[in-house]
């Protein structure tokens, strides 16, 4: 192909950036656990998105930039050897909505709690759970990433919400009977 060829619409990384920047730092955090990291490995995906053909990327640059960002995470990871077990909350939960600061209490403690159990789920449905409510991905995208299966990308995600409910003790309702399981 030639040079030009390799040439991205106008506009269009800036685009993914303002769009996928912050949650992909808080997916690379998630994996090296430590910010300034995180930072590098997504700064370092972009710049590999800015060498990548278009046509390579067209229709799934969201499952691209996740892989990517998630291959780089783990070898930067494997590199330094070492998981701080600090957790950052702030870091973590970007809300762009204002809220009282009881409500922002309590929304970091809820946080909390629901994030200690996440840490007690088995990685894979830590992960698809991530990509999912944390990123926005859709199941097919998370199965780009990971590497699963669609299917198991949801088996995967129903089998840690559940199990998070039970931790949490939330109950549902049974779509036959109108009772508490």
């Amino acid at each position: 192909m030639a040079e030009h060829d390799r040439a991205h619409p106008p506009g269009w990384i800036q685009q993914l950036l303002a769009r996928h920047e912050a949650s992909l730092i808080r997916y690379a955090y998630r994996i090296t656990r430590n910010a300034e990291q995180a930072r590098d490995v997504v700064q370092e995906t972009f710049l590999k998105l800015c060498r990548e053909f278009p046509t390579e990327i067209n229709g799934h640059a969201t499952a691209w930039l996740y892989t990517v960002c998630r291959h780089r995470a783990i070898d930067m990871r494997r590199k330094e050897q070492r998981m701080s077990p600090t957790l950052d909350v702030q870091q973590l939960t970007t809300d762009e909505t204002q809220h009282s600061p009881h409500d922002a209490v309590v929304m970091q403690d809820e946080f909390k709690q629901v994030y200690d159990r996440l840490k007690h789920l088995p990685e894979n449905q830590q992960e698809a759970i991530r990509l999912k409510f944390q990123s926005g991905l859709s199941y097919k995208e998370i199965s780009e990433v990971t590497g699963e299966s669609i299917s198991q990308v949801g088996v995967l995600i129903h089998r840690g919400i559940k199990t998070l409910r039970q931790q949490c003790g939330v109950r549902t309702i049974s779509p036959d009977a109108k009772t508490e399981m």
